[in-house]
C-alpha cells in the first residue's frame, strides 16, 4: 500500500459521493505514478453480481416502478465510469476499460479485512447496509486466497436495522449511526424485546428483517449519490411507530425514552452480530477473526468481540466502511485474481497527503502578518523534543491544541496527525470541547489515545489498537484521573501509539507523562462540522473560527493573545 484518501477532504462536504476525481490525482501524485503506468484498476462494484437473485426478487415481490428506475440508473451510472476515469487520467477509453476489474462489493470488504491483516489464516466477516444485493458474508482467508462460506442477501441487513432506528430517533443525516452508539451509554435497554421482533436469529447464525417494518425492499429509497453529500431517504415503516411511539424529530429534546430505544437498539444489534460471529467460529474454529463492512465501525460491539466469542484475536482495518471497499479490490485484484503473494500488513493510517517542511515554512511566513493582526503569537521550534515539551507544557495548563502533522488519516478517525488534543483530566473539558469547537450533541464522548505501554494501567481487558476503532471499560480506579475520555458508562474509545507507528505523537504522549504522570490526551478529529482538515489553510481557519487556543503545523506554533 501506497497511498489512500477520500474524496471529502478535497470536496470539503462530509461523506461526499461521486466519482473521486480529486483522490486518484492525489493518489497518482504520492506514488510518483502516471496513468499510462497502471496496469490494473479495481472497482468495488460488480453489476452483473446475483443477476438470477435479483430477478427472482423482483418476480416475487414487484417492486415499484422507482425502485427498478433507481437501481437501473445506479447500473448505468456505474457502467459510465471507465469513461470518468479515462477522461480523469487522459487515456484512451479502450486502453482503460481492458484494464478495470469489476469486483463485487462484499468480497471487496472482505478482502480489505484480510489481505492486509498480520493474519496467516482466519475468519472473514463482512457486515454493512448491501452492496450487489448482498449484506453479510463471511468466509476464510488463507494465505492469498478467499474461501466463501455464506451470505445474506437484499432485503436482509443489519446495517438497515440501525439505520432504521437511527432515523426514527431523529439522526437523519448519512452516516449518523455513530451518535446512536454514543446516546446508547445514557440509556436502558428497556425496550430490547420490542426491538427483537423486527429481527429473528435462525439457528444457522444468520438473521430474518420482519419486513413490515421497512420500505427499502418494496417502495425503495430516495438516494443522492452523485457528486455531494448522499442522502437515504426513510428506511422505516408507521409499524414501527406503532410499536415504539411516535418517530423523534431532529429539533426536538433526546428524552430518556430515546435514550432507552438507543440502548435498546445497540443490545439487539450486539446479539445478531455476535450470533453470525459465534456461528462463523463453529464453521471454522479458527482463533483470528478480520471483520470489515459499516457495521464494524461499532466500536461498542469491537471491543466485546474477544470477550464474547471464541475469537482470540480481532483486525478491523481504519476504513472499514465502503471507503475501505477501495483497498478490498484493489488487493481482490492483487491477490485472489493475479496471485501475488502478501507482503504487507496495515500498521497505522497514515496514507494521506504530507506538506514537507519547507513548504510549510513558506506558508507559515506567508500567515505571519495576518497572525500578528489577529494577536496570534508565532514560534518556531525546529527541534521535536523541545516542541513536544512546550506543546505538553501548554496541554498541562488546559489549553486545547490545534495538532497538524506529516500524512492525513486515512479512515472517519484522527490518529494523531490530523487531531485536537486537551488534557483528559480535566472535566470540564468535554462541555468546552462540545459546546467551543466541535459544536455537537452534547452526549458524545471523546476518545483517549495512550501510550501502547500504559494500556493494562488504564483499561480492562483491552488489545492495542492504533485505529480507534474498539471500546473498553476504562479501570474504576483510574476513571476519576480522566473523565474528559471516560464516556458516562465508564467506556472509552482508545487509540494505542507505539514509537514505530507515530514517533511525534508517541514523543509529545512522553512529555505529557513527564509532566503529569498520565500517558493520555484527549484525541478529536481537527475539524467543526466538516471533513477533517486536510491543508494547513484549512486547519488555520477552524483554529481561527473556534475557541482553539494553539494550533501547531508541523515545527510551528501559532498561539492566540487573550484577546
Amino acid at each position: 500500500m501506497i497511498a489512500a484518501v477520500e474524496e471529502e477532504r478535497f470536496r470539503r462536504v462530509k461523506h461526499w459521493a461521486g466519482f473521486p476525481q480529486e483522490s486518484i490525482r492525489a493518489c497518482l501524485k504520492m506514488a510518483g505514478v502516471a496513468p499510462t503506468d497502471i496496469d490494473h484498476v479495481a472497482i468495488s462494484r460488480d453489476p452483473h453480481a446475483h443477476l438470477p437473485r435479483k430477478v427472482w426478487f423482483a418476480l416475487c415481490h414487484r417492486p415499484t416502478l422507482r425502485l427498478v428506475a433507481t437501481r437501473l440508473t445506479n447500473a448505468q451510472r456505474i457502467r459510465r465510469l471507465a469513461t470518468r476515469l479515462s477522461e480523469t487520467l487522459g487515456l484512451d477509453p479502450r486502453r482503460t476499460a481492458a484494464r478495470i476489474h469489476w469486483v463485487e462489493h462484499h468480497p471487496a470488504h472482505l478482502a480489505s479485512a484480510f489481505f492486509v491483516s498480520p493474519f496467516e489464516e482466519a475468519a472473514v466477516c463482512a457486515i454493512d447496509g448491501f452492496g450487489d444485493f448482498v449484506s453479510t458474508s463471511q468466509a476464510i482467508g488463507r494465505g492469498s486466497a478467499l474461501q466463501l462460506l455464506h451470505r445474506v442477501y437484499f432485503p436482509h441487513s443489519l446495517g438497515m436495522l440501525y439505520l432504521a432506528l437511527t432515523q426514527y430517533l431523529g439522526f437523519l443525516d448519512y452516516g449518523d449511526e455513530y451518535k446512536v452508539m454514543g446516546l446508547a451509554a445514557y440509556g436502558q435497554p428497556d425496550y430490547a424485546a420490542h426491538l427483537r421482533r423486527l429481527v429473528s436469529l435462525q439457528p444457522d447464525g444468520s438473521f430474518v428483517l420482519d419486513l413490515a417494518y421497512f420500505r427499502h425492499h418494496a417502495e425503495g429509497l430516495n438516494m443522492t449519490w452523485e457528486d455531494g453529500a448522499p442522502t437515504i431517504g426513510q428506511v422505516y415503516t408507521a409499524k414501527l411507530e406503532t410499536l415504539l411511539g411516535p418517530a423523534r424529530r431532529p429539533d426536538e429534546l433526546i428524552l430518556p425514552r430515546h435514550e432507552a430505544i438507543a440502548a435498546s437498539l445497540q443490545l439487539v444489534f450486539e446479539e445478531a452480530v455476535l450470533h453470525l460471529l459465534n456461528a462463523l467460529h463453529r464453521a471454522t474454529r479458527l482463533p483470528r477473526l478480520c471483520l470489515a463492512g459499516g457495521c464494524a465501525m461499532n466500536s461498542v460491539l469491537n471491543g466485546k468481540i474477544r470477550a464474547q466469542t471464541p475469537f482470540k484475536e480481532l483486525f478491523i482495518q481504519p476504513a472499514a466502511a465502503d471507503n475501505g471497499t477501495a483497498l478490498g479490490a484493489a488487493s481482490y485484484v492483487q491477490h485472489q485474481i493475479l496471485k501475488q503473494p502478501r507482503t504487507f500488513v496495515m500498521e497505522h493510517a497514515y496514507w494521506g497527503p504530507a506538506f514537507p517542511a519547507e513548504a510549510l515554512g513558506r506558508w507559515v511566513a506567508e500567515q505571519s502578518g495576518a497572525l500578528t493582526r489577529r494577536q496570534c503569537r508565532l514560534t518556531h521550534l525546529p527541534d521535536e523534543e523541545q516542541l513536544c515539551g512546550v506543546v505538553a507544557e501548554r496541554l498541562a495548563t488546559g489549553k486545547i491544541i490545534g495538532w497538524f502533522q506529516g500524512r492525513m488519516e486515512w479512515g472517519p478517525r484522527a490518529l494523531g496527525n490530523r487531531s485536537i488534543l486537551a488534557d483528559p483530566r480535566r472535566p470540564e473539558m468535554r462541555e468546552v470541547l462540545n459546546t467551543k469547537i466541535k459544536f455537537r450533541e452534547r452526549f458524545r464522548p471523546f476518545a483517549p489515545v495512550i501510550l501502547e505501554e500504559a494500556l493494562p494501567d488504564y483499561f480492562l481487558g483491552a488489545v492495542p489498537d492504533p485505529f480507534m476503532i474498539q471500546v473498553y471499560p476504562v479501570r474504576s480506579e483510574q476513571r476519576a484521573a480522566i473523565p474528559a475520555v471516560t464516556h458516562v458508562d465508564g467506556s472509552g474509545r482508545l487509540q494505542t501509539v507505539n514509537r514505530a507507528q507515530n514517533p511525534l505523537l508517541w514523543r509529545l504522549l512522553k512529555a505529557f507523562q513527564q509532566r503529569t504522570g498520565v500517558p493520555i490526551l484527549l484525541n478529536t478529529s481537527f475539524n467543526e462540522n466538516e471533513p477533517i482538515v486536510h491543508t494547513p489553510a484549512e486547519a488555520l481557519d477552524c483554529f481561527l473560527r473556534t475557541g482553539m487556543d494553539i494550533l501547531v503545523v508541523g515545527t510551528h506554533i501559532m498561539e492566540k493573545g487573550e484577546g
